[in-house]
């Protein structure tokens, strides 16, 4: 009796620790989802390849020094740290995880691996999950899905938008022509027209349909308080705003605009000049234009103190300014001593 005893007492033990063991793993696994319409960077930073993206007092941002890997730091550029060995764009965060796109090429003794798609991952970078295989050229989270420029050669139609859910549970396409996804509020996302017009479309989140909101003729529409900032492209790609209450259009700059971005109380942005090309910046109403630094730049990305950038042949130096105050470009030198002691790891 007593063995028998002790017997059902070890197989109760045991069964205790087999079913916590599978709810623990069932809740570590269990990917968290979000509250409402959150997004995961600022249509600013997208646009300009979705290079950094702050959350939660925390800088994620792909370091040029190190092959486009992912890296943290403070806001200051303080406490750096390598969260993937691959290069990554597109990074979108929320309270819980991190996507981004991830291309990396590995070279065998006698072949070459190439793994790329959409990842999530905790927020230091741990257990990364490619929820989608193959090319997404942007993409913008909103609330529990990403929308993502699908990309595909053997595709007449080219680029595609799509969507997937953050748990890969869902993956559907929901627009058969090219979408950008980078400007999201509130479950709607703005964008402009590529087929037959230029037209100020919203996409709602809610059931994906789609509706005209102005027919203008625009560039990377980006939603700031209260206004639509966009390129004008039936004049030289000029800046411009769109105030929607009173069908109000205001000319912020006459300088033909490669890329901008908008944080805060300032617009930085590229201007294309022949004989002066030079990264500007003003006020969001138009008034104090200024040069930050003459010549050709690209990937103005924006973070809540500094202003990243590189030169338009070359990611390499990567540069900032601060966002406020006086103008003082310097070289991202933190940033590659991060690298060169990851380099020298290997």
């Amino acid at each position: 009796m007593k063995d028998k005893t002790k017997l059902m007492a070890i197989l109760a033990i045991s069964a205790v620790i087999i079913i916590s063991g599978f709810t623990v793993m069932f809740f570590t696994q269990r990917v968290r989802m979000n509250d409402g319409y959150v997004t995961g960077n600022t249509a600013g930073n997208l646009n300009n390849k979705g290079l950094f993206c702050e959350s939660d007092g925390v800088v994620y941002f792909s370091n040029a020094y190190d092959n486009g890997c992912l890296y943290s730091m403070n806001p200051d550029g303080t406490n750096m740290k390598k969260l993937t060995s691959s290069g990554v764009t597109s990074i979108n965060a929320d309270s819980h995880y991190l996507y981004y796109f991830l291309d990396s090429g590995q070279t065998g003794d006698k072949f070459v691996q190439r793994n790329y798609g959409i990842y999530r991952s905790k927020l230091n970078g741990k257990n990364p999950k490619c929820l989608k295989r193959g090319n997404a050229i942007a993409l913008q989270l909103c609330g529990n899905y990403l929308y993502y420029q699908n990309f595909d050669n053997y595709n007449e139609n080219g680029t595609e938008l799509f969507k997937i859910k953050i748990d890969k549970s869902e993956d559907t396409r929901i627009a058969d022509f090219m979408v950008n996804p980078a400007c999201i509020v509130d479950g709607i996302m703005y964008f402009n027209g590529t087929k037959k017009d230029h037209y100020l479309y919203a996409l709602n989140a809610a059931n994906d349909s789609i509706s005209v909101v102005w027919e203008g003729n625009i560039w990377n529409p980006i939603y700031y308080n209260g206004y639509f900032y966009y390129m004008d492209v039936g004049n030289n790609y000029r800046l411009c705003r769109y105030l929607p209450s009173q069908n109000a259009v205001e000319v912020l700059t006459n300088d033909r605009v490669d890329t901008y971005n908008i944080y805060g109380d300032y617009i930085y942005y590229q201007k294309n000049s022949q004989t002066e090309p030079a990264l500007m910046r003003m006020y969001i109403d138009g008034s104090g234009v200024e040069m930050v630094a003459a010549g050709n730049y690209s990937n103005i990305n924006i973070v809540s103190n500094y202003v990243y950038f590189n030169a338009f042949d070359s990611t390499v130096p990567m540069y900032r300014t601060p966002l406020y105050g006086s103008v003082q470009v310097s070289t991202f030198d933190a940033a590659e001593e991060a690298a060169i002691k990851e380099i020298n790891k290997k």
